[in-house]
């Protein structure tokens, strides 16, 4: 496999996995810290070059992949280093953004010949660890060419999803669904500790039909020994990826009264101050 030169913008807890994925496949690696400097020295230390500015991230990275916790977040960094793009460079968005940014970058970055792919992942910090990811991706056929072999060091499974704009969308599908069960397995255990029905036969009985999934045993099982955190994403990005999926729906003309309530779910749960809590530990209380 070629090797290049890839800059990683947002080095937490996703990105350190990625970057350190990068780096053992012999890639060039230049990153810049955001929010904290931990990560970026573990990079470092492993091999990365740090810069210190969004114009020296992108300098000569054929590559500069977006690893940020939201599409504003997203569109600040291309914008603080669009100016230092060179034609032939490709931006990949690789967090949960809005649709909407990629249809806006794929014409803005065009018109200085560089290219716009969306590749939000699948998974968490363990899985950008391995190289287990899933990615759904947005792009054009020549784009996806040339960032499969980079996506084949991080994920373990590449789904093309249609032009740029189409992975965001699946994301947001996805998502959906995964926090509305997580939603409904808060209330569900909820209702069975006020109904004093036992949690370890209730969760056993379950997994043995219809209501056996990833979400319920990784949500249930860690509760039952008194770890509330076995599902490691935060109610704030929750309630992000909710707000942008209903954004969507609107735009297409649609409406869905379950994602309005699941919204209002944790909204409550936002507005209580729990919004750095992992969605999992919202079990551990009967009120969100």
């Amino acid at each position: 496999m070629e090797k290049m030169r890839i800059a990683l913008a947002g080095a937490g807890i996703m990105g350190k996995g990625m970057g350190e994925r990068l780096l053992a496949a012999g890639h060039a690696l230049a990153v810049m810290a955001h929010r904290s400097r931990t990560n970026v020295e573990a990079l470092v230390a492993q091999g990365a070059r740090e810069v210190h500015s969004p114009g020296e991230l992108a300098r000569g990275a054929g590559i500069i992949i977006l690893c940020l916790p939201d599409t504003d977040a997203a569109r600040s960094m291309i914008e603080a280093f669009e100016a230092d793009l060179e034609p032939g460079q490709i931006v990949m968005d690789m967090g949960t953004s809005e649709p909407a940014l990629a249809e806006e970058m794929v014409d803005r970055l065009g018109r200085r010949g560089c290219f716009f792919a969306d590749a939000p992942v699948a998974g968490g910090a363990a899985q950008a660890a391995e190289g287990t990811l899933g990615a759904l991706v947005g792009a054009s056929s020549e784009v996806l060419e040339r960032i499969t072999p980079v996506l084949s060091v991080l994920c373990a499974r590449i789904s093309p999803m249609g032009p740029p704009g189409s992975g965001a969308k699946a994301k947001l599908i996805s998502n959906y669904l995964v926090v509305s069960m997580v939603a409904s397995i808060t209330e569900t255990f909820r209702m069975a500790r006020r109904a004093d029905v036992d949690w370890a036969m209730l969760y056993g009985a379950m997994l043995q039909g219809s209501n056996n999934s990833v979400a319920l045993r990784r949500i249930v099982e860690p509760a039952l020994e008194g770890n509330f955190d076995g599902y490691r994403f935060s109610v704030a990005h929750a309630l992000k990826d909710l707000t942008y999926f209903l954004s969507m729906s609107r735009d297409l003309g649609g409406a869905s009264a379950c994602a309005e309530a699941t919204l209002s779910f944790y909204e409550r749960a936002v507005a209580a101050g729990k919004g750095d809590w992992n969605v999992s530990r919202l079990l551990q209380t009967d009120e969100d």
